[in-house]
Parts: structure tokens; sequence; C-alpha cells
């Protein structure tokens, strides 16, 4: 590059993102990245004002677009602010940082190396350089650099399998929320984040539809999310094992008829009987689970959300299964709060009857030619019975 740099003019490993002259934020949370660098941007643009700022566009579908790319950056930084003044630069949505076959490519990773020696004699006295990048390669000489040089944001997507995500999840809707001035109980924002699931950028589309939808109510509420907030395939899947806790039979036997028909006409090719009959299974034993819990006193009926949420937490982890199917601390806590609300409407012995109706479905399923819709209907009308009321508080 044209600015070589005395050693004194390199960056400090000691910058923070406000006064770093490079930044990279990365990782595979597309949505987080985006925000984070649009917000980094504009934080920058505001301290140095003037206009001498660009933006790159750094998505590259072959390893020529990337060459392209990283000649554009060059040309950049090696041109001073007509004004004066900082000149920042914004290497946006860079996709050739990773392991995919244009990152690999020599050409691609010969001038990034290049480019990453550059960057060591630059001169970053009033140069700023903000990088966006999804799933970066820290194994990368360029990654490395920038790592020793400036500072690097790393962001994960969420992920079911991530003990945190719920509470992640309702932080961001939070913030979206008070962002608009708008608030949301708890309850409600549980219910937003259940039907939701680990996907930021769609809860995120769906708080400004609920913003939209509230008009100019401060308050968003769960009737306001059970009129426009659509359940996400992972809540779907469990629609069944709902009306089966809920003991409503005509829901029931609703969603079972339109569980069947998705998988005759090959809608849903993931589904099937067996895995509907599973689905039920699973929701059977977390309701004996739970009710043992408030046989025990572990937990306690006709809590508030935030109360439940505390009374999960007093409960010992080793005191629960390791395996994922048989813990029910490892669902989603606003799932477990319907669970219990759901585990009163058995007794105890209807559970474990249940269990065994739907053992012996399962076996009818798997070793005979008996009609799997009719199967099914019965060991619905058997579990939750015709005509039997939901009751309002714990039995035993």
């Amino acid at each position: 590059m044209a600015r070589a740099a005395a050693s004194s003019d390199r960056p400090s490993a000691s910058h923070s993102a406000d006064t770093t002259p490079i930044l990279l934020v990365g990782g595979d949370d597309d949505f987080s990245i985006q925000q984070r660098a649009r917000q980094v941007w504009e934080s920058w643009r505001k301290a140095a004002g003037g206009m001498d700022h660009e933006v790159l566009d750094a998505s590259a579908s072959n390893s020529s677009d990337a060459l392209s790319a990283i000649g554009r950056l060059r040309e950049a930084l090696q041109t001073l602010p007509f004004f004066g003044g900082p000149k920042l630069v914004w290497f946006q949505t860079c996709s050739f940082l990773g392991d995919d076959r244009t990152s690999a490519s020599a050409a691609v990773t010969e001038a990034l190396g290049g480019l990453a020696e550059e960057f060591k004699v630059f001169r970053w006295d009033g140069v700023r350089l903000l990088i966006s990048a999804s799933k970066p390669d820290k194994r990368r000489t360029f990654f490395k650099t920038i790592e020793k040089l400036g500072v690097v944001e790393l962001f994960v997507a969420l992920s079911a399998d991530d003990k945190d995500w719920v509470s992640k999840a309702e932080t961001e809707a939070i913030r979206v929320f008070r962002s608009r001035n708008r608030t949301i109980d708890d309850e409600a924002l549980a219910e937003l984040v259940a039907r939701t699931g680990p996907n930021l950028r769609l809860l995120s589309q769906e708080c400004e539809k609920l913003i939209l939808y509230a008009g100019d109510r401060p308050e968003v509420t769960r009737a306001d999310i059970e009129a426009v907030t659509a359940r996400q395939k992972s809540a779907q899947a469990f629609a069944l094992a709902e009306a089966l806790g809920d003991r409503n039979l005509g829901k029931a036997l609703r969603t079972l008829d339109e569980e069947l028909w998705e998988i005759r006409t090959g809608a849903d090719k993931k589904k099937s009987e067996i895995g509907l009959l599973y689905g039920l299974i699973s929701k059977i034993r977390n309701l004996i689970l739970i009710r043992e819990l408030l046989t025990s006193g572990q937990l306690k009926s006709g809590a508030q959300y935030n109360t439940f949420k505390t009374q999960l937490e007093r409960i010992p982890a080793e005191q629960m299964p390791k395996d994922k199917r048989y813990n029910p601390l490892a669902l989603h806590p606003f799932v477990m709060f319907q669970a219990l609300r759901q585990a009163e409407n058995y007794r105890s012995e209807e559970l474990v009857r249940g269990m065994e109706a739907l053992l012996e479905a399962n076996r009818k399923l798997v070793s005979s030619d008996a009609d799997e819709a009719r199967v099914l209907q019965q060991v619905l009308i058997e579990i939750i019975g015709i005509g039997k009321p939901k009751r309002s508080g714990p039995t035993r």
C-alpha cells in the first residue's frame, strides 16, 4: 500500500471497538453481524463527521469477484480524504474469509495473505476499516492478523442446544420493544419466543409486526401474539401434543386429521404416523415427570411465569436425567410452564395408563397391519376421554 508506516503508527492490541482502526464483525449469525456492523458504522461516522466514507460490497460468488473486491479495498484505503479529516471504509458482507470453495482458491488465499502483510505496515492514523463477514475461518492468516492488529467480534447464531438461547432471545425482543416505546409482559414475551424459536432475525420481524398491530397501545399482549404471530415449524410440530396436554379431544382430533393429511399428500416428507405417536409419548412422559415434581414440592402450581422460572432454577440439575428426552428442564421454560398447567388436567394414574395405551399403540403401528389413523384416533380418545372437564387445581 502507498501509505507505509513507522512501527509507532501500528494499531495497539489494547484497542476497543470504539478506538480500533480495524474491526472485524463476523460469525454465523448474519442478523447480529449486520445489526452490529451498522451500529458501529453509524457510531464511527458520527464521531468522524465529514463525507469521505466508503461502503464496499464484498460479497463474491467466485474468485474473480473476490479479487475485484480486494482491489477496491486497496484503492479505498490508499485514497486520501478529499477534504482532509478521517477516512472510513466498510468492507460489507464479505463472503470469502471462510472455508468455502471461493475462499479456498489459491488466488484468493494469496491475495488475502498479501493484504494481511500490507496491513502490518500500513499507516492507520486517520483511517478506520470495518469488515463484516459471514463465517470467517479463524485458522487463516488474514483473520489472525486482524486479531493482532485490531479487534474481532464474533456472533454465534442461536441454537436450541444452547441452554441460554431463551434468555438471549427475550433480551433481544425487549430491546426492540423498548426502542419503539413499547412494553410486553413476561408471559406474552415467553409465548412470542416459544413461537419463533432460536431465530433472531425472525424474532425481530415478529416484534415489528406486533408493534404495527398494537398501533397506539403501549403494551403488546399475549392476545396480540396469538392473533398475528404464526407458530414456526418447530412449534407447529408440537400442536398435537399440546392438544393432548390441554385435554381437548376435539382440538386433538382436528389436529391429527391435519397432520395425517400432510403425511398422505407428501406436504411434509419429514412427518410420519410413528413420529406423531412418539411426540405424544414424549408429552405424556414430560407430564408424568412434572407431576412428580409437583408431588415432591419442587414445583408449585398457580405461580406466575417469572416465579415459575425461579422455581426451575432451584431444582438441582444433577437430580434430572442427562438424556434430554427424559429431562423436563431441557424444555423451553415457557413450554414447561404450559406443561405444568396441563399436568393438572390429569391424575397421576391417568398419565400412567396413558403411557401404557401409547406403548400398545406403538406395538400396533410397528408390528401389525392396523390402520394408522384409527390407531391414533383411538389412543387419543382413550387418554383424553369424552366430556371430561379440565381440572382447575393440582390433583394427586
